[in-house]
């Protein structure tokens, strides 16, 4: 008895320690549903399931499915040849079951990767279809039907044809052969290179299912400041065995290749892409690469930036750079993506580089080339006027790069939802081709009708149990793949679809927490860059405030740089009074950015020295309202705590305390941030902090005094 006893409490300890709400099970928990009522909807439109599983993908799509229905209807499922009603019916569109129900002409317009998911009567039997053109298609529409029933969605009349708006959507590892990961939060890189090929974590399929479950269908494997080893044979092995995980949730492998490869494992003694032998060296290391990775997808490259060898080192252009490795992976269908992230230690506003070198180019790019662009025209800042390039390149494909690792929006200690930011890009209208040239026409090719098309999100996950750090940041990788695949979501409905999937479908919850996310962002800004400041935080590492640097080995790496501050007011004057950086941009958008009663004032900071005296929309003068918008930023989280209290009883324990604990970090940091920008900005604007705000506890030297030679994520800007 007593043994029998022991073995039943070692059996209940590890039941409750497999459903510990630890969030490693991310957005994909499916629990049984609590509403009676909607139990008993979803019982009676599922019983059982009808799949023709005739691939990998078909097969990983109808074990996800049936795990899924399981979970949440809470009884067992049935996989059955024979169509009942309630049957779920999967496959591609050459099923004869849903040939006979759904046209080609329908199916034909899902493309390659979209969906239609469909409620039809078959022999008298009412069925849902689920159904594309190719079996990756399925695989998303499976995903896509159990979002419905984890969000709580009613499933009667089901009529859904979902295809997606960009072609390659796409995650960048900055992770290092060493696992540690530049500007990475969340632990080390969750690539075990010492392990493979031959152990094969479950952390890596449980990875792509979260990825093939909102659309994500490629991955940079290696940091952009790549090191040459990994196109070596001992790792490309390695690299084929992820992809070997990775392929039946419809995602390719690329890889950041290093462009003096050439040299370091090739023994050449150049890299000049107009060299014959380097030529060469490429066209039969991409052979190679193929004959381990049928499927590679292709180059992501870091040239002549911040040290990284490039083309221009042997006076050749980006476009002699990526054409080169174009070349050699186009006959196995690759393609390179070329980052346009550059810029030169001169004498010239750092905002205009990037433009200054890629828009001459434009046209001379390979059709297997796409231009990575930044979101913004400095470095991920929590708030950036959209890039001049976008809409100044109209032969180029262009790829969106964000950042989900939050190096600019205190790392995983601050709940901080990016969805609002990246859709404040993708809907700015650039004028390009006159209103309604909106960024994300450009990103997804439609503008100007390009074959290419991408979004990419610089990786936040690393091996923390949670793969984030902050439970939250999960919302910014999920966020990444929404809006890749539908840029037409809203960052509310984004956040919904997030909660209800991650936490709970309880109104109360959403009440509460869901207003807290999307406001996240703006109180971020307001305390830490407000009023359109930018690159205040600390040198290197990026953390915290360090408005007064002003040692770094380069100019533009000093946060004295971008702000300018003096006697006589704040910011970058980019008017052609200044650096002109605004004649990058379309004319419509250069009158609006340059003038300064037309300049939206979230961005006039960005784009004029202001006056500390000038007079804001709010009846303050600019050092009142930079002030109020400080102490607004710091009282915001303490708002933040309250509304995550208030769901105290609704939330699990443990990721309750998690991020309660964290919160508290945030608050401090958040005054801390406050504290040490106004008393720093008062130094040169002579004027008093509003009588009704508190003074700092602490003086301006003190706050100077901190330094942190451990922060996590150090390295080079990327």
């Amino acid at each position: 008895m007593i043994k029998k006893a022991v073995v039943l409490l070692v059996t209940l300890f590890y039941a409750v320690l497999l459903q510990a709400e630890d969030g490693y099970r991310l957005w994909l928990r499916y629990d049984s549903i609590t509403d009676a009522a909607l139990l008993k909807h979803y019982r009676q439109n599922i019983t059982a399931i009808h799949f023709d599983a005739t691939s990998q993908v078909l097969n990983a799509a109808a074990a996800e499915l049936l795990q899924g229905l399981q979970g949440l209807m809470g009884q067992e499922i049935v996989q059955t040849n024979a169509i009942q009603d309630g049957s779920v019916v999967a496959g591609t569109a050459q099923n004869k079951i849903i040939s006979s129900i759904i046209s080609t002409e329908e199916t034909d317009k899902t493309g390659k990767e979209g969906f239609i998911i469909k409620t039809a009567m078959y022999k008298g039997r009412k069925i849902i279809v689920v159904t594309a053109t190719r079996d990756v298609g399925v695989l998303y529409g499976c995903f896509a039907l159990l979002r419905l029933l984890q969000t709580n969605q009613q499933i009667n009349t089901l009529n859904i044809t979902s295809v997606p708006k960009v072609k390659l959507r796409m995650l960048n590892h900055w992770d290092n052969l060493n696992r540690t990961v530049e500007r990475g939060y969340a632990g080390m890189s969750i690539w075990n290179w010492h392990k493979l090929p031959g152990y094969i974590d479950q952390r890596y399929i449980d990875y792509a299912r979260a990825n093939a479950s909102v659309g994500i269908n490629g991955v940079v494997l290696n940091n952009v400041n790549a090191n040459a080893v990994i196109l070596s044979p001992a790792y490309l092995e390695k690299v084929a065995a992820l992809a070997a995980v990775f392929r039946p949730y419809g995602i390719k492998v690329y890889l950041s290749a290093r462009f003096s490869a050439p040299i370091e494992i090739g023994n050449l003694e150049t890299a000049d892409p107009l060299n014959a032998g380097v030529q060469a060296f490429w066209q039969q290391k991409a052979d190679e690469l193929y004959s381990y990775i049928p499927d590679f997808g292709g180059f992501l490259v870091k040239a002549n930036s911040e040290g990284q060898p490039g083309p221009q080192n042997y006076n050749r252009s980006h476009a002699d750079g990526a054409n080169m490795l174009a070349a050699a992976l186009k006959p196995h269908g690759g393609i390179v993506i070329w980052r346009a992230f550059v810029y030169n230690n001169n004498d010239d506003d750092r905002f205009k580089q990037a433009y200054n070198e890629f828009q001459p180019l434009d046209g001379k790019f390979s059709d297997n080339v796409l231009v990575q662009v930044k979101n913004g025209p400095v470095d991920f800042q929590p708030r950036e006027p959209f890039h001049p390039l976008f809409g100044a390149m109209p032969a180029t494909p262009l790829m969106m790069e964000f950042q989900l690792t939050q190096e600019y929006l205190g790392f995983s200690t601050h709940l901080v939802f990016l969805a609002p930011l990246f859709k404040e890009c993708l809907d700015a209208d650039t004028y390009a081709k006159g209103k309604g040239s909106q960024v994300a026409k450009i990103v997804d090719g439609s503008l100007e009708q390009h074959v290419l098309s991408g979004m990419a999100g610089v990786s936040n996950i690393g091996s923390d149990i949670n793969w984030t750090g902050h439970p939250f940041a999960q919302a910014n990788w999920y966020a990444l793949g929404r809006l890749a695949w539908d840029y037409t979501l809203s960052a509310s409905e984004i956040a919904d679809e997030w909660l209800r999937q991650t936490f709970t479908n309880d109104n109360m919850f959403l009440k509460a927490v869901k207003p807290m996310m999307l406001d996240s962002r703006e109180i971020c800004v307001n305390y830490m860059t407000p009023l359109g400041l930018h690159h205040l935080m600390g040198y290197s590492h990026h953390y915290g405030p360090a408005p007064w640097y002003n040692k770094a080995e380069r100019a533009d790496w000093n946060p004295v740089y971008f702000h300018k501050a003096d006697k006589n007011g704040v910011g970058f004057d980019r008017t052609p009074k200044g650096s002109n950086a605004i004649a990058q941009y379309n004319t419509v958008i250069a009158g609006k950015f340059g003038n300064l009663k037309s300049c939206d004032e979230q961005f006039m900071l960005w784009f004029h020295h202001v006056p500390w005296t000038h007079m804001m929309q709010s009846g303050n003068n600019l050092w009142e309202a930079l002030c109020y918008r400080y102490y607004s930023g710091a009282d915001s989280v303490a708002w933040m705590q309250r509304q995550w209290e208030s769901v105290k009883n609704i939330v699990d324990e443990e990721r309750f305390k998690q991020v309660k604990m964290l919160l508290g970090i945030q608050k401090e940091e958040a005054i801390w941030w406050r504290n040490a920008c106004v008393l720093y900005f008062q130094t040169f604007s002579g004027m008093q902090i509003p009588a009704a705000l508190e003074r700092p506890g602490k003086i301006l030297d003190y706050y100077k005094s901190l330094s942190f030679p451990y922060a996590p994520g150090i390295g080079g800007n990327q």
